[in-house]
């Protein structure tokens, strides 16, 4: 384009004068950015054509068009297959950014630098409900100036923990207005480090003035409060720039008024979408306890969550009593822990000292209720059976072995996934009580799990703070990890981390034979192992009712929805 045409939007028209540059200003400008195109709106004369754009939009890609004054006119071209985005558009100047004093963070905001980056951007995307990447375009794009991927990475382990992508409008589309914007910014679930996501966003906000840009624009849902609290904290102001998408299933929520699967949680989210995205009819029973009915062909099966009508009633008593579930798999030849029934205070100082550390938990709760681990005397044994008494059905007292938490999903009597399941852990910013901290990361993994994750304040955490040489009113000095709770449960906060592709062939084998001994098409079998790549290992558990979302990238969904509706699993690729 050579002009900025007569329905730029005017936050454009009244931006800083234009800069010189090289590039020529493109007409009908569309920008691929890994997970959809920017089709600049005020680069189009013609309304009608901005929606035929929008309509050529790739299945499994969310395109959108920006910057348009006039959005309801280019809805009028498709007025059943578009929609105006109900989002914000926010506008930081940036010759009047004002830089952050340099403080220590325990991560590092870097550039893509290897395909494992790719990788580790579509484990956030999918964990947080976002559209991934095609890795082969953002890889073989990592040099191009237009799109600039940049990850935060944790500085001890290496772990990628947030991404952003930023779009320099000079190079994209040679803006004379000398314009930039960030997109897709996304911060790990598992992130226990504050201020990622305004790393993020001042690394491309300063990157972008070194290359003398005028200003950095950012879309954000009109409700997300949080969001819109950072960006006004950093300088944003709000400008009458507008969106419109296409109506697909990736946007559904943005432009339906509200269905039953809005109210389903993060586990059984994920498996409707996947059925929907074969074509397998819906039908939402209770949102609230994730129950819902999947038909297809005149098959219908109803589950809750992953637990369906597959999974017998014998199959789940077997893995909901503890205890039945250790004496089976010990009679198959797998390894399981040394069990008692809680008793008198004789009984359990005897299993106490026969094993030096216990651990106290319900025959029958879920989602770490109750549970207290490596207990060493036999007072905290008798306060954790009292407490793990209120959830019902009996306690038991186990041998504590120690090693790494370890999940195993099994479907169909396979391996699915694997992944190790770490306590919840703060980091010390050299400012904030450690109650402080748990409160802050608290409302982090509540906001990231949909609710599903909090770290409890309880006695346990008292407990594993006090046998660290640490009480909630402490100031954790810069840098510092401290778990805060001694189990791995994700409902109370624990984080967890792919191993699939490292677990050893004992462990794969010791968990499809466990799910064959209990006669379940479906479940999470907890292992404690010395490592994952090594075959030691003891079964401490078996779940009727894994949560599969915990598990992207790998297909837990996909492959719950083969076991139920094999005919609409996708054909394999052919070898070439």
């Amino acid at each position: 384009m050579s002009t900025v045409r007569h329905h730029a939007p005017r936050a454009l028209r009244l931006g800083r004068s234009p800069i010189p540059h090289q590039a020529a200003e493109r007409r009908d400008a569309t920008v691929h950015c890994g997970w959809g195109r920017l089709i600049a709106g005020h680069s189009f004369d013609d309304p009608a054509a901005v929606a035929q754009a929008l309509l050529q939009e790739t299945p499994g890609e969310r395109d959108i068009a920006f910057y348009l004054d006039k959005p309801h006119v280019v809805v009028s071209h498709a007025p059943q297959q578009l929609f105006v985005d109900p989002s914000e558009t926010f506008r930081l100047a940036l010759n009047t950014y004002a830089a952050q004093r340099a403080r220590r963070q325990g991560f590092t905001i870097r550039r893509l630098r290897s395909r494992a980056d790719v990788a580790a951007i579509n484990a956030i995307y999918r964990a947080r409900r976002m559209v991934p990447v095609d890795p082969a375009r953002v890889w073989g794009e990592r040099g191009d100036r237009a799109t600039v991927y940049v990850l935060a990475e944790d500085r001890q382990s290496g772990e990628v923990l947030g991404v952003a992508m930023g779009l320099d409008h000079t190079e994209a589309f040679g803006d004379t207005n000398g314009g930039s914007s960030l997109w897709a910014l996304a911060v790990a679930p598992q992130a226990s480090h504050p201020g990622i996501g305004e790393a993020l966003t001042r690394y491309l906000a300063e990157l972008f003035i070194a290359r003398g840009r005028a200003f950095m624009d950012l879309s954000v849902l009109h409700d997300n409060t949080q969001a819109i609290a950072l960006y006004r904290k950093l300088g944003f102001q709000n400008i009458p720039v507008f969106a419109v998408k296409r109506r697909n299933a990736i946007n559904e929520s943005l432009f339906t008024e509200g269905s039953d699967r809005d109210g389903l949680n993060p586990y059984a989210r994920i498996i409707v979408d996947e059925a929907q995205r074969r074509g397998i009819r819906v039908e939402v029973i209770d949102a609230e306890h994730g129950y819902f009915r999947l038909t297809h062909g005149g098959r219908g099966v109803t589950c809750r969550e992953s637990l369906s009508e597959l999974t017998s009633a014998v199959a789940m008593s077997r893995c909901a009593d503890k205890r039945v579930t250790s004496r089976l798999l010990a009679r198959a030849g797998l390894a399981v822990p040394a069990q008692a029934t809680a008793s008198d205070r004789e009984h359990n100082e005897a299993f106490l000292r026969q094993h030096g550390a216990v651990v106290v938990k319900p025959v029958d709760s879920e989602q770490g209720k109750g549970i207290a681990v490596n207990l060493t005397s036999i007072e905290e044994v008798e306060t954790a059976i009292e407490h793990a008494s209120h959830f019902g059905g009996g306690v038991l007292l186990e041998q504590f072995c120690e090693g790494q938490d370890l999940r195993i999903v099994v479907i169909n009597h396979q391996v699915v996934a694997a992944a190790v399941r770490q306590p919840a852990t703060v980091v010390g910013d050299g400012q904030s009580t450690i109650a402080e901290l748990i409160d802050k990361q608290s409302r982090r993994r509540a906001a990231a799990t949909g609710g599903e994750s909090r770290i409890p304040v309880d006695g346990e955490t008292r407990r594993c703070l006090a046998g660290q040489g640490h009480a909630l009113g402490d100031v954790l000095p810069f840098g510092e990890s401290l778990p805060v709770r001694r189990t791995a449960n994700l409902h109370t906060g624990g984080t967890i981390h792919d191993v699939t592709d490292r677990l050893h062939p004992a462990l794969r084998t010791a968990a499809e034979h466990a799910s064959r001994v209990l006669d379940i098409p479906v479940t999470g079998l907890d292992f404690l192992v010395p490592s994952v790549e090594g075959p030691d290992y003891v079964v401490i558990e078996a779940n009727e009712r894994p949560g599969l979302a915990n598990h992207e990238p790998q297909p837990t969904a996909q492959r719950f929805v083969d076991l139920l509706f094999p005919g609409t699993a996708p054909a394999a690729p052919t070898a070439p």
